[in-house]
């Protein structure tokens, strides 16, 4: 059917037919975009036992590496399924060279991390900042071998967060409190601070306890 008199036809191309710029094909070269790990995030309230199941990812941040590795040090019993950038870095220090330890241990954590979780072992990993970055690098394999994921803030006094700390800090709390980490691939997440930080007596990796019939 010819167009009316004093009409013209605009010849739309294949890419911009559909209504979202995600839907679009990939130009030949471009790299793919990031697969989409957000969830239904669940903001949990403290409890003096904090359960997960086996085989999940847990993220401990804190603006305080003093307050984070105390809390470690007291409640995560399975030392082998703890990882930190600080506990790879001691175990290589001296056995390579020094301006490469830094490298080499991320290398290492990056790659114990991804076994563990292969392997479906529990895995709490101590990061070092607050920055989303950081979090996705454990978050989204976790998510690509469909671990649950987890994450705990652990509050700190505002004299113990460096000045070059509190604007992340502070965008994580919001995130968390509005239940926004989802977005990030993070299922549950929980912020613990002053008192409700040493009322944690245990944190377990179980199923949770079968109903009695």
């Amino acid at each position: 059917m010819s167009s009316p008199p004093g009409q013209r036809s605009v010849k739309i191309a294949n890419d911009e037919r559909l209504g979202w710029s995600s839907d679009r094909p990939r130009r030949d070269g471009m790299p793919d975009r990031p697969a989409d790990i957000s969830v239904r995030g669940r903001v949990l309230s403290p409890s003096d036992r904090l359960r997960y199941s086996p085989g999940s990812l847990l993220l401990i941040v804190s603006p305080s590496l003093k307050e984070r590795d105390a809390f470690v040090d007291r409640l995560i019993e399975e030392r082998s399924a703890f990882f930190s950038h600080a506990k790879v870095r001691s175990l290589i220090e001296g056995r390579v060279p020094a301006d490469v330890l830094d490298e080499k241990a991320n290398e290492l954590l990056q790659a114990a991390v991804l076994k563990r979780l292969g392997s479906g072992e529990t895995v709490v990993v101590a990061l070092d900042t607050l920055t989303p970055e950081e979090r996705e690098r454990y978050v989204r394999p976790a998510a690509a071998l469909k671990r649950p994921r987890h994450l705990i803030l652990l509050e700190t006094g505002k004299d113990s967060v460096a000045e070059e700390d509190r604007a992340a800090l502070n965008e994580l709390r919001r995130a968390l409190d509005a239940g926004q980490l989802g977005a990030e691939g993070i299922q549950t997440s929980l912020r613990l601070g002053g008192a409700t930080i040493s009322e944690v007596k245990k944190v377990v990796f179980r199923p949770p306890p079968r109903d009695d019939d």
